[in-house]
C-alpha cells in the first residue's frame, strides 16, 4: 500500500476505510459526553475506550462518550494529532495467529492544555460529566511509596494548596471542578483510577481529599462523603507507538498519526461503586465485583512484578523487547522460577484462575513476538514500579518464611541497570524521574551494596532484614565482578 493510497483517518473517510477493518456502526454526531479521561495515552485507547466503543457498537452508552484531557504541556501534541482525525483511533490487535484492526470512536473531544487547567476544570464541572477517569502512571499520585501517605510537601501539591483555582495537577483540577459543582448544586462525579496500583481507588480518594483539605476542609468533607472512588484492575499489554506501528497501520491502507497496537488479552475488574451512574461495561466483557483486591494482587504481583523481573536484565544485556527477553532461555527461566517460587505462593486464587496457572498465561503473553513492547518502556520509572510491584512480595516473603533470593536478585539488577551502562558498553539513557539520584547511588553501591538498600523511600527498613540484605549484597557483587549471566546461572542452579 503506497503512502498516496492510504486513507487519512477522519469522520468523513470512515466509508473509505479498507474492507476488513471494522469501523463504528453508530452515529458519532449523536454521541454526548459522560466521561473525562485524564492521561489519554495508548493504554486508555486500547482498553477503557475500547470497552465503551464495544458498548456503543451494541447501540448502548451513547451518552457516555469520552473527552480526553491532560495536565502536562507535552499532552498538547497528542491532542492536536487526535483532533486532526476527529479523535478516532486505529487499534491493531497482534496475536501469534495474526493481526486484525478496528477503528474506535468513543472519544469525541479533548480539552485544550492550559497552565492553569481552566478548560479542564470547566469541563469537569459540567453536570453531564459523571465519571472522571485517570491513567497518570503509578508514580503520579503523590503517595510515598513506602508509607503510602500523601506527600503534601511536594512542590506541585504546595502550589495547588496555595492556588486552588489555578492548579497544576490533575487532582487540583478535580478539586476545583468539584468546588464549582458543589457551589452550583450539581452532584459530584465518580473518580476512577485505571492505573496499576493496588487499591487505586482508595489512593485516588486519598490524593483528592487530602489536597482539598489543605485549602478547604469543608469541601474535603463534602468530597469524602459524596464522591465515589471505585477500585479497579486493568490488564492488557499495549506498546508505545513509533514509526513501526504507524507503518503497520499504513500498510492496512489507513493514515493514522497515533495508532495503537495491543495484544488480544484484555481484562478490567471494577468495584461497582459509582455515585453518578456508569456504562454497562460488563456487557462488553468487564467484571464488576466486590473482590477487586485479589484480582489486582495477582495481576500486579505476577504480571507487573514479572515485567520488573525481566526488564532490568534485558536492558543490561541489550535486549530490545520483552519478547526478546523471553526468547533468552535464562531470562525466561528466571521469570518462571521467581514467579512460581517467590511470588505466586503469596497470591490468592481468583475465580477461574489459580496463581500457578496465571504464571503460565503471563509467560505466554510476554513471549508474543508480535508485541514490540520495549524493555525500556517496561523498565521506566523503577522508583515507582519496584516499590509497587516487587517490594510487597519481598515483605510478604520475609513474613511468611518463603524464599526471597530471586527477588533480591531483581533489586540487584535494578541497581546495576541504574548505573546507566550495559554490559556491551553502550549507555542506558535516563529512564526514571529521579534518574540522576539513582545513578549516583548505583555507582556508590558498586563498592558498598548496602548504600542501595538504604534508600528508605523505596525499601523502608529492608536494609536491616538480613535474609534479604545479604542476598542482595551477594548478587550485586557477583553481577559486577562476574557478569549478569553468571548471576543468572547461579540463581537458576539453586
Amino acid at each position: 500500500m503506497t503512502e498516496q493510497s492510504a486513507t487519512k483517518l477522519s469522520n468523513t473517510t470512515l466509508g473509505c476505510i479498507p474492507e476488513g477493518v471494522k469501523v463504528p456502526a453508530y452515529d458519532r454526531s449523536k454521541l454526548t459526553a459522560g466521561i473525562v479521561h485524564i492521561g489519554l495515552g495508548n493504554f486508555h485507547r486500547a482498553h477503557q475506550a475500547w470497552y465503551l466503543h464495544r458498548l456503543m457498537q451494541l447501540g448502548q452508552a451513547q451518552d457516555w462518550a469520552i473527552i480526553g484531557a491532560g495536565v502536562r504541556s507535552y499532552d498538547e501534541q497528542q491532542r492536536q494529532k487526535l483532533a486532526a482525525q476527529d479523535y478516532l483511533t486505529t487499534l491493531i490487535e497482534l496475536s501469534p495467529k495474526g493481526c486484525s484492526a478496528e477503528i474506535i470512536g468513543s472519544m469525541i473531544d479533548y480539552t485544550p492544555i492550559q497552565p492553569d487547567n481552566a478548560a479542564l476544570i470547566a469541563q469537569m464541572a459540567q453536570p453531564e460529566i459523571r465519571i472522571v477517569a485517570l491513567t497518570v502512571t503509578e508514580g503520579g499520585y503523590y503517595i510515598d511509596p513506602v508509607s503510602k501517605e500523601f506527600n503534601a510537601a511536594h512542590p506541585d501539591i504546595f502550589n495547588d494548596a496555595a492556588h486552588p483555582t489555578t492548579p497544576k495537577t490533575a487532582y487540583g483540577a478535580m478539586v476545583a471542578a468539584l468546588r464549582l459543582r458543589r457551589e452550583a448544586g450539581i452532584s459530584p462525579f465518580t473518580g476512577l483510577s485505571c492505573d496499576n496500583i493496588q487499591g487505586n481507588g482508595t489512593i485516588l480518594r486519598r490524593a483528592v481529599v487530602s489536597l482539598a483539605r489543605l485549602s478547604d476542609p469543608d469541601l474535603a468533607d463534602w468530597i469524602d462523603a459524596n464522591c465515589s472512588f471505585p477500585n479497579s484492575m486493568v490488564d492488557s499489554i499495549v506498546p508505545a507507538t513509533g514509526p513501526k506501528e504507524r507503518e503497520l497501520v499504513r500498510a492496512l491502507g489507513i493514515d493514522d498519526a497515533v495508532p495503537v497496537t495491543h495484544e488480544s488479552f484484555r481484562q478490567w475488574v471494577i468495584e461497582d461503586n459509582f455515585c453518578a451512574g456508569r456504562p454497562d461495561w460488563d456487557k462488553a466483557g468487564a467484571t464488576f465485583t466486590d473482590n477487586v483486591h485479589d484480582f489486582e494482587a495477582m495481576k500486579i504481583r505476577i504480571l507487573n512484578g514479572g515485567h520488573q523481573v525481566i526488564a532490568g536484565v534485558g536492558e543490561v544485556l541489550s535486549l530490545s523487547t520483552i519478547a526478546d527477553c523471553m526468547a533468552h532461555e535464562k531470562i525466561a527461566n528466571l521469570f518462571r522460577k521467581i514467579a512460581r517460587e517467590e511470588i505466586a505462593p503469596l497470591v490468592k486464587a481468583v475465580p477461574g484462575m489459580a496463581p500457578e496457572a496465571y504464571v503460565g498465561v503471563i509467560a505466554e503473553r510476554f513471549s508474543n513476538p508480535h508485541i514490540a513492547d520495549t524493555t525500556r518502556r517496561v523498565a521506566f520509572d523503577g522508583s515507582s514500579r519496584h516499590p509497587g510491584f516487587i517490594i510487597p512480595s519481598v515483605r510478604d516473603g520475609l513474613s511468611a518464611g518463603t524464599p526471597v533470593d530471586g527477588l533480591a536478585l531483581v533489586s540487584a539488577v535494578w541497581a546495576r541497570m541504574c548505573d546507566g551502562t550495559r554490559e556491551d558498553g553502550t549507555q542506558i539513557e535516563p529512564n526514571d524521574p529521579v534518574w540522576e539520584e539513582l545513578q549516583k547511588t548505583a555507582k556508590a553501591a558498586q563498592n558498598d551494596p548496602t548504600v542501595w538498600l538504604c534508600q528508605t523511600r523505596y525499601y523502608g527498613g529492608l536494609a536491616g532484614q538480613a535474609r534479604f540484605a545479604q542476598a542482595f549484597d551477594k548478587w550485586l557483587r557477583m553481577i559486577w565482578e562476574d557478569g549478569m549471566n553468571t548471576a543468572l546461572d547461579a540463581y537458576l542452579a539453586g
